[in-house]
């Protein structure tokens, strides 16, 4: 719905009969109405037809007297109040109201069969772009394209690309920019569409995460054993692929390079303290200690002391008994993370 100015008082018209109008003209009177009190009309939303028309009935009509504007209005207004509901014209607006809510591939299937452009201002969406993303049209496309790019994003935007530009390249780009005084805007519309959906033209993907991503994880909830086999297969199958997933698995192995020691108490505290004794208990026998120690390193001197007792007076922890501790360790740091309640540190990428 139009946000309105209030109307202006209209005073009194004694008993004249107000001028019998078409919708048309009232139409471009409550336009140039709202106009005149300064309201903000997204005319521009209008298909070009009816900007067209709108345009042409107000280079037509020339005085309204009093008693007709003041009808106008009320008509209008009454219509306003009528509305209960209403729904985006079409089926771009459509698919613009349920985005992010129906799929990717039922969203595409629909824009294809009804011929829908998937952006309305492609340059809003460009300019939304990372640097990143938008380096590579400066390099690859050709130099007036590039220019027209260059002029229509953020001015730091642009000075941010061009400084990552070669010279002499960086040069004929912006010389270019001079030159594009004589572009059409439908050719600079055709160039936003054009790059909008290249750079989105990627294939729809059937898992949010990647293959690496998703194998650590894996990993992640499987036992020492099973996981050890894996990755030296994929040692003698893919070697940088088992690289990588080691990176992105996290075991109890890890914490001490991964937690950082002033997050220990946060994480402590969200653990049952029987599971947190059974692991710790059994770390050493699973080769964990350095875990361990990283663990009641820490904590408060009190809790640690208070562990330690307790870890003592234990009896010999099962390895199947400590591995599940461990690993509903790791399912709660995981957890913790994945909210945003912890930051896991990030591995160099030459570390092991």
């Amino acid at each position: 719905m139009v946000p309105m100015a209030p109307f202006p008082a209209l005073p009194e018209t004694g008993n004249k009969a107000p001028v019998s109008l078409s919708r048309k003209a009232k139409a471009a009177i409550v336009v140039r109405l709202l106009l005149n009190e300064g309201a903000d009309i997204p005319l521009e939303d209008l298909p070009e037809e009816l900007q067209a028309q709108l345009t042409k009935q107000m280079g037509s009509m020339r005085l309204v007297d009093r008693g007709t504007l003041g009808s106008v209005v009320s008509e209008f207004a009454d219509e306003l109040e009528s509305i209960g509901l209403s729904f985006p014209g079409g089926i771009a607006g459509a698919l613009d109201s349920l985005d992010g809510r129906i799929s990717k591939q039922t969203a595409a299937r629909l824009r294809k069969e009804a011929g829908v452009r998937q952006y309305g201002d492609p340059w809003a969406r460009l300019r939304d772009m990372g640097t990143e993303k938008l380096l590579p049209v400066l390099e690859n496309e050709s130099t007036e394209v590039a220019a027209v790019l260059l002029s229509k994003i953020d001015v730091s935007r642009a000075a941010e690309l061009l400084s990552k530009l070669p010279g002499p390249q960086a040069r004929r780009i912006t010389y270019a920019v001079s030159q594009t005084s004589a572009v059409t805007p439908d050719a600079v519309d055709r160039i936003g569409l054009s790059l909008a959906t290249q750079l989105d033209a990627e294939p729809m993907k059937a898992f949010d995460d990647g293959p690496v991503e998703r194998v650590g994880a894996i990993l992640n909830s499987t036992a020492s054993v099973t996981r050890d086999d894996v990755l030296e297969g994929l040692d003698e199958t893919d070697a940088g692929f088992a690289d990588l997933v080691r990176k992105a698995i996290f075991t109890f192995a890890n914490i001490p390079k991964r937690i950082a020691p002033r997050d220990i108490p946060r994480v402590v505290r969200e653990l049952d303290q029987e599971v947190l004794v059974t692991a710790l208990a059994g770390s050493e026998a699973a080769g964990m200690k350095e875990s361990a120690d990283f663990i009641l390193e820490n904590m408060s001197g009190r809790m640690a002391d208070q562990l330690r007792e307790e870890i003592s007076e234990r009896e010999k922890v099962k390895a199947a008994e400590c591995e599940e501790a461990m690993a509903t360790i790791v399912t709660q740091i995981r957890e913790m993370e994945a909210s945003g309640d912890l930051l896991l540190v990030v591995q160099d990428s030459d570390e092991d």
